[in-house]
């Protein structure tokens, strides 16, 4: 499709909600709700925003949420509900940190699930935020439709000399400036700017997060039971080795998918948000119990941006039908090419 074609026809899309769609027809998401859950000796602060089918956080070593602001955003405004529980220690989130294991913190994570969802979900980690997620799928499988792990470790050691990095990273005081360097070196791909990791890091959960890894034997999660997977790892990582990656693929082909995201390293959220979101909303239509047509939306889209004009006209005359030209719109610009 040449670009003067591409753009006649969505502004021909463009036009239909304006006809065809009131704004009372269009739901709109409303604003995000703080929620306390309650979850053994744990208490779990936890933001709830959207409508639609949920999608779980939990973030990476030593880091809160936060980090997941861009991708939920995005998922809310494709029609998706997200709920970002704060790890224990940190913001409003307590409970015990000496002694645990990855099962108390799947279970913090499942006591949200049934609090506030009361289904399966989708469950996104990053990296030991990924193992809690596998560690979860094992112990409470009805709880995940589905698993999207952002960096995949276990299997496949780092070097000694990352891993010297690492616990000088974890357990040394370092200058402001010596961390900095420390963070651009260990997480970032080179010419990425690791000044967005400055903050944000939470050294007392980290240790005894870090502690929790010998405590659980890598056969109760590596496998993250039976739930479809799909890696999104960083083609620089040192820390999630990618052929971590490999090897789990390699192992359950069936269930496993697995996405390179080309410049990014460890911190493949800040480093690059829009290949992650892309991925992450590229899988979102397939959930088995998505709205109604979005695994039509999500192939006309693609049939859009390959100039495939029968299949706009059907998706134009469904539209019309069930006034969910927007949805269709979202998608096409998820999956707008580079």
């Amino acid at each position: 499709m040449n670009p003067g074609t591409r753009i006649k026809l969505a502004g021909l899309l463009l036009v239909v909600p304006i006809c065809y769609a009131p704004e009372a027809a269009v739901a709109q998401p409303g604003p995000a709700r703080r929620e306390i859950v309650r979850a053994g000796p744990a208490t779990l602060q936890v933001t709830v925003s959207g409508k639609g089918e949920p999608f779980v956080f939990i973030p990476s070593r030593g880091r809160s949420i936060d980090d997941f602001d861009n991708l939920s955003k995005r998922l809310v405004e494709s029609g998706y509900q997200v709920i970002l529980p704060q790890p224990r220690g940190i913001g409003g989130s307590t409970g015990p940190l000496e002694g645990i294991t990855y099962h108390d913190l799947a279970s913090d994570v499942a006591a949200t699930i049934q609090s506030l969802v009361g289904r399966a979900a989708t469950v996104i980690g990053h990296d030991f935020g990924g193992r809690i997620a596998r560690t979860l799928a094992s112990d409470h499988p009805r709880l995940v439709k589905q698993l999207v792990l952002l960096g995949v470790a276990g299997m496949v050691p780092r070097s000694p000399e990352v891993e010297r990095l690492t616990k000088r990273f974890w357990e040394t005081a370092l200058s402001r400036e010596d961390r900095l360097a420390a963070i651009r070196q260990t997480f970032f791909a080179t010419g990425n700017d690791a000044r967005v990791w400055e903050e944000g890091w939470y050294f007392d959960v980290a240790r005894a997060q870090r502690a929790s890894d010998a405590r659980t034997p890598l056969k109760e999660w590596l496998a993250g039971g039976a739930a479809p997977i799909l890696i999104l790892e960083g083609a620089e990582d040192i820390i999630a080795v990618p052929e971590n990656g490999k090897r789990l693929a390699a192992e359950f082909p069936d269930r496993v998918t697995l996405i390179e995201i080309s410049k990014a390293a460890h911190a493949l959220l800040p480093e690059q948000p829009e290949q992650v979101a892309k991925a992450v909303l590229a899988l979102s239509p397939t959930l088995s119990s998505a709205p109604r047509g979005a695994a039509e939306w999500s192939s006309s889209a693609r049939s859009f941006w390959s100039g495939d004009r029968a299949a706009v006209e059907r998706l134009l005359q469904r539209s019309i039908r069930t006034r969910c030209v927007r949805s269709f719109m979202q998608v096409c610009r998820n999956l707008t090419p580079d």
